[in-house]
Formats: C-alpha cells, structure tokens, sequence
C-alpha cells in the first residue's frame, strides 16, 4: 500500500488523523452465542493478536474484560443486560440511534490517558444480512475492525478480507494484515495524530 491509502485508513470524516492500538493485553467475553461460535470468535481474536504480536489475558486487571462482544436479534435487548449501562453512557438513547437508523452493528472504544485502546464493546444485531455471513467471516471482520483505531469510513467501499477464488476461502487482505502488524511495531507510539504516521507505517511494511 501507497503512504496515501495508508493514511486514509486512518484519517476520520472530519479530516483528522488516528491510529490507536490496543496499549493492554486482550481479554475477551462474548455473549449471545453458542459454544461452537464462541470459538470460532475466539480463535479469531487468537489469530489476529498473533499477527499484530500482541498479548492476550484471561482477564484485565482493571476491567475484568475489555473486549466485549454482544450478539443480539434486536437492540432493545442491550437494555436488559444487568450493569451495561455504567460500562456504555447514554446506553438507552444509543439504542433509540441505532434502532432509528436501522444499524445492525457498532462499535465503541475506551482509552487511556496515553490514547492507547484500553476496551472495545462491539455490537451486533443478527438481522437477515448478517445471518447470511459465515460465522468466522463475520468474527474475523470484526476483530480487524477492532484491534486498531480506524478511520469511520476505513471499510465502508472495500472489505479488509478477500476471498480465495480457488477454495472460497476467506481471508484476512494481505495488505491489511501488513498494516496491522506495522501499527504494531513497539518503536511506533500507541497513539498518533499526525498523518506523517502513515509514512512510518509503509515503511515498515516494505521492510516486511
């Protein structure tokens, strides 16, 4: 990738530059599945903190978890999970947004006071569309959305996975992984503002 697609990966609606990554190790807790997807989510997590060469936790010593899946078949069930409310301000009027626009998912993010990303809360509503992606291709999606601070518009035209045409099999984009693993790299800081990070980013995947 080009020092420019790199940087609008990470440049929001607004205009502003933002790469954050996880400044902590990660430790999930899904809710709303069965076992059986329950690891394939968690393979997937797994996967994508072994290509970034992070670290994950049974828990988090400040938050018990900080990555947080919630799989649901119609949002007001959010309202009904005991204490989600001290973990996601303005959870009620969240709902009545994301209801009012039809959204079926959504992602919030927590930081810390060095801008590292410290939790993750992803929701997921199972409407028809996404009852019609595989369970790994859908758990794999959203764990690259959410091991880094994209741009909000970072995927809205392409996919970060592709498909192989000779097995059907789904994948994490090259390029992407490239990214990610990049971002990662321990001189680079947990948060950068200034788009001149996309020039480190690609360097260091050419080096790759």
């Amino acid at each position: 990738m080009t020092p420019e697609e790199i940087e609008l990966l990470f440049t929001r609606s607004d205009g502003s530059y933002a790469c954050a990554r996880w400044g902590r190790a990660l430790a999930p807790l899904v809710f709303g599945v069965d076992d059986r997807t329950l690891a394939t989510i968690k393979g997937a997590i797994e996967a994508i903190v072994a290509l970034a060469n992070h670290e994950m936790a049974e828990t988090d010593p400040e938050l018990g978890a900080n990555l947080i899946m919630f799989f649901c078949r119609e949002w007001d069930e959010l309202l009904a999970v005991p204490n989600l409310d001290r973990l996601v301000p303005d959870l009620v009027a969240l709902v009545a947004r994301l209801k009012a626009k039809d959204a079926n998912q959504y992602r919030i993010f927590r930081f810390d006071e060095a801008g590292a990303i410290k939790a993750s809360f992803v929701f997921l509503r199972m409407d028809a569309e996404l009852r019609q992606v595989p369970a790994d291709t859908l758990a794999l999606s959203q764990v690259v959305q959410t091991i880094l601070l994209w741009s909000d518009r970072a995927f809205t035209d392409a996919s970060p996975l592709a498909r192989i045409p000779e097995t059907g099999t789904v994948i994490l984009r090259p390029d992407i992984a490239g990214v990610i693993r990049a971002a990662y790299d321990p001189v680079l800081p947990d948060l950068a503002q200034d788009p001149s990070h996309a020039l480190r980013l690609a360097a260091r995947m050419t080096v790759t």
